[in-house]
């Protein structure tokens, strides 16, 4: 039983990995809010630079880039239907990059209790062990804890970096999206100043 619960923890930790690499290469901020698109959205203060901003953002395909590739599709709208249309598309967005940290929360409540599962489990056969051949080797029976209690530091240690990794990716797509609110409430800020009635 104990083997089970080991393989499942040996499992859980590749899985894990596998996921706190995927997310740190797909939330680079380069990849996420290219610094191009933020100077294209300084840079584009009238109407007749938007065609240069949406050339730049189609060379440079992001979760940014095709917010403000909608907002530029939209200018025709009134203002309001417009920032819905981007603040649905940034919901989209969000959940793409928040795609796979529910993975890394599962894993940091788990892997504790597969450790634990592992540690009973093992007692369970040592205890069993021990009633059939008695206490006459005690070193077997401290390598037989010390073997058990490696279930449950090998769960803690698979838990502990899954939650900073969670933690620290959590953090990374809250400051993404503020980033991407501001540049799109910017670019549209100024947009729709130039086509107020005066």
């Amino acid at each position: 039983m104990e083997y089970v619960v080991y393989g499942l923890l040996v499992l859980t930790s590749v899985v894990g990995l596998a996921f706190v690499i995927e997310r740190g290469l797909a939330l680079r901020w380069r990849r996420v809010v290219p610094p191009e698109i933020e100077g294209a959205v300084q840079s584009c203060q009238a109407a007749a630079d938007v065609p240069m901003l949406r050339r730049v953002c189609q060379q440079h395909d992001s979760p940014m880039s095709r917010l403000l590739l909608l907002a530029c599709d939209h200018l025709d709208w009134p203002k309001a239907d417009n920032v819905d249309a981007i603040q649905t598309q940034a919901r989209h967005e969000i959940t793409r990059l928040e795609r796979g940290l529910v993975v890394l929360e599962i894993i940091v409540g788990i892997a504790p209790l597969l450790g634990l599962v592992g540690t009973i489990a093992g007692m369970m056969t040592l205890f069993s062990n021990i009633g059939q051949t008695g206490l006459n080797d005690a070193s077997h029976l401290a390598k037989g804890i010390a073997l058990i209690l490696n279930a449950t530091l090998l769960g803690l240690l698979i838990a502990i970096p899954s939650l900073i990794f969670w933690s620290y990716y959590t953090k990374k797509v809250e400051t993404i999206a503020v980033e991407m609110e501001t540049l799109c409430a910017e670019f549209i800020r100024r947009q729709y100043r130039e086509t107020a009635p005066h």
